[in-house]
């Protein structure tokens, strides 16, 4: 059975669903016949390559709030992505084109090396507030998840390179209904939106491999979950859980 999931490496509920799907595949008994595969989806992809410029400003301009207000909604997210046993930085980090990130990822799944790379990524990017938008970095990223030094620097190099598998993707995600990400589907029969909990997924894993239909978007029971369970990025932003209190 495949899984392929779109994402974008600049997505943080892309970074908190792949570890709650996993954690569900973990516990899927079919979980060594399952191939997942990572589809490019840009959250932004009219940002200029040249324009990187801080989380918290792009908050402030989508959202329309003050610096502090984009501030604590990074606080918001990483709550959650802690409460996954994610690590998750509020401060430093950067936003801009991912589209050479996803040309890169298109190699590494033709090395064998898209996991690893993907992993390294959203490390990076969510936690070490390294740069993957600049070039230099995304090469030691490649070496480090064990692509060719060399065949990483002429894809990045090659502005055509993988190009077209990107664009493809992202037209595939269109058709499917995807209008934000992450989006998780099963074996062409199964959809499955936002960064749900770990148990939405072994559930959807186990009706996917019994069922033969067409592609179903499987929304949880009322109860299963609650509104921070299937956020999800799309090109106007990412959802930001309501913080619970006590008081």
């Amino acid at each position: 059975m495949r899984v392929e999931i779109w994402s974008d490496i600049a997505c943080p509920w892309c970074y908190i669903g792949k570890a709650r799907f996993e954690q569900g595949l973990a516990s899927f008994a079919h979980r060594d016949e399952v191939e997942v595969v990572h589809r490019s989806f840009e959250l932004e992809p009219h940002r200029g390559k040249a324009d990187i410029v801080p989380v918290t400003d792009v908050l402030v301009e989508k959202y329309g709030r003050t610096p502090q207000e984009a501030r604590a909604m990074e606080e918001d997210v990483a709550e959650v992505a802690r409460g996954e046993g994610l690590d998750y930085s509020t401060v430093g980090r950067e936003a801009g084109n991912t589209f050479d990130v996803h040309r890169l990822l298109h190699l590494a799944r033709a090395r064998g090396r898209q996991n690893a790379l993907l992993d390294l990524a959203y490390h990076a990017n969510f936690t070490e507030k390294r740069s993957v938008f600049v070039h230099e970095d995304l090469v030691t990223l490649a070496v480090e998840a064990g692509l060719d030094e060399a065949e990483a620097k002429a894809v990045l190099a090659d502005e055509a390179a993988y190009a077209d598998e990107v664009r493809a993707d992202e037209r595939e995600a269109a058709e499917l209904g995807a209008t934000g990400v992450p989006f998780f589907v099963l074996d062409r029969r199964y959809g499955v939106s936002g960064g749900q909990p770990a148990e939405v997924f072994a559930q959807a894993l186990e009706q996917a491999w019994d069922a033969r239909t067409p592609l179903t978007t499987l929304t949880p029971a009322a109860d299963a979950t609650d509104a921070t369970d299937a956020a999800t990025c799309g090109p106007d932003g990412c959802e930001v859980p309501q913080v619970k209190s006590d008081v």
